[in-house]
């Protein structure tokens, strides 16, 4: 389906991404690319980007990554018939000819521009030898005369092989000339054996077109001049009178029996799973794939889906289900980079797993770099080394590691940076309100969690001080009340996390939300708010006291 035939890997972050996400994504593909092992990777984003990434891309010059809605498998992920069209003038014969040499039961017809006209199946050419008894057959289908001289094996002595017959019946010259007079019209077409009177009753009855059978009939130049005046055509075959009568009807153009209407065409970008159930309802066992320009891309048939290729991925900066692209499950995943708790990713055959418990998965991929011999490229330095700053707060969150500190620095000079003055610009335009609705301010860093048979999400957004704090916390509560029952889940969090002070503002709604909180921090109860100081990571801080909480109270 594809004109580059190397095989194409996805790298992608989690569900509305983060900085760290993002970058790494993009980082990691330059890397896989530059071993130039033949295939091709490709970064991808699972969601919108937010205003920090887009600060940062925007700062070094790097293009966002595709979105990447899900990896679910798609016609142009598997191997299709590349079944070429035929136009809608070849004969019945060649049609059969060629599904026959290409084991194939349905044949597409196209036009000039390879656009679908419609489609031929050998059960429709078995009804135009069983079910057809019109004599006017030949003529209402306008059959060329070309059709009619390969057939026959023949040879066009008088007329316009590229002419086509319009008019009249199809007879057999069998009786005496004095007879034919009563039954041969204008226009008609007759074939006939030696007899010369027969063949000069035929044309002087302006038959549209005579055929002469067998290999030792003789057609006189007199015959021959006559048709021509009379504007007769003239075909010579070898074949008996039996034989050529049985292969006429072979010459009728395709078109006259194709198919043109409620043909059930797929796309490349249609999902496997989706037109199983479309086949199953169809008698057809082959179906035309079409572009969006209407061109035929080849055929698919129910033998295609077995075994079809699935996508390939590998996963940075997350390893849980409810925070993976959609349609995982159909996904072969190659290999799994972040720093994170492990969580329930499966994979059907073993995979390169690195979990190293870093502040940023970003600090894992520049490892890599290393220890591939492999210069970092200024742009991405100062990609990578952004969301190390991102991912640790500027070096102030518990999960940030003398590691991450010294891979930051060394990127910061690759990429021509201050940490102290690049920092400030990239977290003013990441905690900027200016035109945020509630929910993209929500959906700007959230991710969903099972405990058990509890679920919860928990989102965060950094702010610097607390002037719009009573303000955006309504909003946001508000929201995730929605959210709460949309995702039907039992509880959500959300953390406003203040960079001056590195303190969070956590917002809470759903059945035993404040309860498990107060059990964690020891807060006294408000409507939907408390404040925890120098609570600034959700990775380490929050989710595992939440996490071990719900287990606890399981375990009871």
């Amino acid at each position: 389906m594809k004109s580059d035939k190397r095989e194409k890997v996805y790298i992608l972050g989690h569900k509305n991404p983060d900085s760290d996400s993002v970058c790494s994504a993009i980082a990691y593909a330059e890397l896989k690319n530059s071993l130039g092992t033949g295939t091709v990777y490709a970064a991808g984003r699972c969601g919108e980007i937010n205003s920090e990434t887009r600060f940062i891309l925007n700062y070094f010059g790097v293009p966002e990554p595709e979105y990447v809605e899900n990896v679910r498998t798609q016609i142009e992920d598997i191997e299709i018939g590349r079944s070429e069209g035929v136009n809608s003038l070849i004969s019945l014969k060649t049609a059969w000819e060629i599904m026959k040499e290409k084991n194939i039961v349905t044949l597409p017809v196209v036009r000039e521009d390879n656009t679908l006209e419609g489609l031929i199946t050998t059960s429709d050419i078995a009804k135009s030898y069983m079910d057809v008894y019109d004599s006017r057959i030949i003529s209402e289908a306008k059959t060329p005369y070309r059709n009619l001289v390969e057939i026959l094996k023949g040879t066009m002595l008088v007329g316009d092989i590229d002419g086509v017959i319009t008019k009249g019946k199809f007879i057999i010259a069998a009786a005496n000339p004095e007879l034919m007079e009563d039954y041969i019209s204008e226009g008609d077409t007759v074939i006939c054996g030696n007899r010369f009177e027969a063949q000069l009753c035929a044309v002087k009855m302006k038959a549209g077109c005579i055929i002469v059978c067998c290999e030792k009939s003789r057609i006189s130049k007199t015959i021959q001049q006559t048709a021509a005046e009379k504007g007769c055509c003239v075909i010579k075959t070898d074949f008996d009178t039996f034989t050529a009568a049985r292969l006429v009807n072979q010459s009728i153009p395709i078109g006259f029996f194709m198919k043109t209407t409620d043909i059930v065409t797929f796309s490349p970008c249609d999902y496997l799973d989706e037109i199983r159930s479309v086949m199953v309802k169809k008698r057809y066992r082959n179906f035309p794939v079409v572009l969006r320009s209407g061109e035929l891309a080849g055929m698919i048939s129910r033998r295609n889906l077995i075994g079809g290729r699935c996508k390939k991925v590998i996963l940075v900066d997350h390893n849980e289900k409810l925070q993976a692209v959609d349609g995982l499950e159909q996904a072969e995943i190659l290999e799994v980079i972040d720093h994170h708790r492990i969580a329930d990713v499966e994979t059907v055959h073993p995979v390169h797993f690195r979990n190293q418990p870093f502040g940023a998965s970003a600090t894992i991929i520049a490892q890599i770099y290393k220890e591939n011999g492999i210069k970092i490229p200024l742009k991405t330095a100062g990609i990578l080394c952004s969301a190390i700053l991102s991912d640790t707060l500027v070096f102030s969150s518990p999960t940030c590691t003398y590691t991450d500190i010294l891979t930051a620095r060394e990127l910061a000079e690759t990429a021509g940076i201050d940490i102290k003055e690049y920092s400030k610009k990239m977290f003013s335009a990441g905690t900027s309100l200016e035109n945020k609705t509630a929910e993209q301010i929500f959906y700007q860093d959230f991710k969903m969690f099972n405990a058990g048979n509890i679920s919860f999400g928990v989102g965060q957004f950094n702010i610097m001080g607390t002037e719009a704090l009573e303000s955006l916390s309504v909003k946001i509560y508000e929201h995730m009340k929605k959210e709460l029952v949309f995702r039907r889940a039992d509880m959500m969090f959300f953390m406003l996390t203040n960079i001056e002070d590195k303190s969070s503002y956590v917002i809470f709604c759903g059945k035993n939300a404040y309860s498990y909180l107060n059990n964690i921090f020891n807060k006294p109860e408000t409507d939907f708010m408390i404040h925890i100081p120098k609570l600034v990571s959700r990775k380490k801080q929050f989710i595992p006291a939440m996490i071990t909480a719900l287990h606890t109270e399981a375990s009871i």
